[in-house]
């Protein structure tokens, strides 16, 4: 062997893996049916905290938990008034795919209305606490009108415009009846969307979403009572549902997604808008900025 170094590190080589995997065999026939032994199993949850102004971080965390073997269900955590419709939409669309994979399911915690509601109806069950605000199936579009105060302050607006309709909405004076009649249909269009989306995520027939579908606000447990929510409790009994649907460990590793790793910018603009609807007493509202908002917003 001394005369062949080459052949001697080959034997070791081949000793130190034979006792690696003759240390696993005896590891797996130890823990052999002992789910609750594993080491691996994860339950995820995805944190929606807030006003809805963006999906783009929430989607990714929902699509790399999908990919993620280890986790076997993901937790939607939901503490948000509402917001866009887009983010809503496409975070709803991300569970949806999600869940041909993954057992999801949604915990609401103080505030899960409008939009917040719209992606909670998206995963498989709902647990929200018994004073949960939900519900506010219904969509809102601000805006402000300042003709008054304009003319007291001596300020004179020109619009040039191309397209009938390109100035609605203007701050600058009042809406036509013909205006008014258009964003309603957009409304009623939008309103239809989130009323078949919830209908599709409950399994309700549209007819009975529709009779609650006029932006009123419920607990959570008169949600429950009118198969809004599937159970009354907090996050913890989420945990404890999740295991059981997806079969995972009883010690299943919690992780969570880390909303504070957003884009600076991201995250200030997120937060001034909860800040400034604080201060105002509209919380739940749509946030208006240069132009108005289309929310799911306002409980």
């Amino acid at each position: 062997m001394k005369k062949h170094p080459i052949l001697l590190g080959l034997v070791v080589a081949f000793a130190v893996a034979a006792v690696a995997l003759g240390g696993m065999a005896v590891t797996g026939l130890l823990f052999k049916g002992h789910a609750s032994m594993s080491l691996t199993d994860k339950i995820a949850v995805v944190v929606i905290k807030g006003v809805m102004l963006e999906s783009r971080k929430t989607i990714e965390d929902i699509e790399k938990y999908r990919k993620d073997k280890a986790v076997k269900a993901i937790i939607i955590r939901i503490d948000s008034p509402g917001g866009a419709v887009g983010p809503a939409q496409e975070i709803y669309e991300a569970i949806k795919s999600a869940k041909a994979s993954k057992k999801v399911i949604a915990s609401l915690s103080n505030v899960a209305a409008s939009g917040g509601y719209y992606v909670a109806s998206a995963t498989d069950k709902i647990i929200a606490n018994p004073a949960t605000l939900t519900g506010s199936i219904g969509v809102i579009m601000d805006f402000a009108n300042v003709e008054e105060l304009i003319k007291k302050v001596g300020l004179n607006f020109i619009t040039l415009k191309a397209g009938k309709f390109k100035d609605i909405g203007s701050v600058s004076r009042p809406m036509t009846a013909e205006e008014k009649d258009l964003l309603q249909s957009v409304l009623d269009d939008v309103h239809g969307q989130f009323i078949r989306a919830v209908a599709e995520g409950r399994k309700i027939p549209q007819d009975k979403i529709r009779t609650i579908a006029d932006g009123r606000i419920f607990t959570g447990e008169q949600a429950k009572k009118l198969g809004l929510v599937d159970q009354l409790g907090g996050l913890a009994d989420a945990v404890a549902l999740a295991k059981k649907l997806s079969g995972a460990a009883a010690d299943a590793k919690i992780i969570y997604s880390d909303q504070d790793k957003r884009p600076f910018m991201e995250l200030f603009t997120a937060t001034l808008a909860n800040v400034i609807m604080d201060r105002l007493n509209l919380r739940g509202a749509a946030p208006m900025f240069i132009s108005p908002l289309l929310s799911l917003g306002r409980e």
